[in-house]
């Protein structure tokens, strides 16, 4: 499986660039391995590295185009503005969707785009030809399941499963895992909460039974099931790709199944 998950910007001034960034268009993380600057947007993510091996402006910005999808492209030119950005195309409306092109510090083109239900929808036609219903982002799709206590799932879902958790906004009784593409919705039902018996959540692994292992270290406890072919470790060997079930503290049913 090949993907594109990150796209990496060397920089003489990483902290001015990452100040412009987070100010201009705020990540959804914002983290530091070593002397990277990781900002996350909807699973992809962009890494600042400082140089001393590249010029201070880009020399040559309209090879590279970052695009970034927003839902308020006004706002985001307005910050943009506010910032002292260098136009390269200021907000134009194209039939209804919305685009603009400013520099960054280090002069790399950034182009923010806000489309229209339209255009959307004609982005999102499928192989039948059948668009998704008008306004709908397929694209962000997510999932869900509910838990009966948010703080013990929280603590489990971060603590244990090293995921990254986003809180929900304070009026709101929820969390998002942010543990892939997307984020999984995780709501609070207290107690009318019905674990699920199906699989909720799959963590693919390169290495199936080390992550087993290492789980197992950290108290999470596998099950087992009658009529499966499982190993010591709850790991099912019976054919297909390798798997071990576990459930969180509500009982939801999740798995470490083997990355394809």
């Amino acid at each position: 499986m090949t993907t594109l998950g990150s796209i990496m910007l060397g920089t003489t001034d990483p902290d001015r660039l990452h100040q412009w960034y987070t100010t201009v268009l705020p990540p959804d993380s914002d983290d530091r391995q070593g002397d990277y600057r990781i900002l996350g947007y909807g699973g992809f993510y962009l890494f600042l590295d400082g140089r001393d091996d590249v010029q201070a402006s880009h020399p040559d910005p309209a090879r590279t185009l970052l695009n970034f999808d927003v839902d308020d492209a006004r706002a985001v030119t307005a910050r943009m503005e506010a910032a002292g950005s260098t136009w390269v195309a200021p907000l134009e409306d194209r039939e209804g969707s919305l685009f603009a092109t400013a520099q960054d510090p280090d002069g790399n083109h950034v182009q923010v785009i806000q489309l229209c239900a339209e255009h959307l929808a004609q982005m999102q036609t499928n192989e039948t030809g059948t668009a998704p219903a008008h306004g709908v982002v397929a694209d962000e799709a997510f999932g869900g399941f509910s838990a009966d206590d948010l703080a013990t799932a929280r603590s489990f879902y971060a603590d244990t499963l090293g995921l990254r958790v986003v809180d929900g906004p304070e009026q709101m009784p929820l969390l998002f895992l942010d543990a892939g593409r997307h984020k999984t919705l995780v709501y609070d039902k207290g107690e009318a909460h019905v674990p699920a018996t199906y699989t909720v959540l799959n963590l693919p692994a390169l290495d199936v039974e080390a992550a087993v292992r290492d789980l197992t270290d950290r108290g999470v406890e596998f099950l087992r099931y009658d009529g499966m072919e499982q190993d010591e470790l709850g790991i099912q060997r019976g054919g297909g790709p390798l798997i071990a079930w576990f459930s969180d503290p509500a009982g939801n049913v999740m798995s470490v199944i083997e990355r394809d």
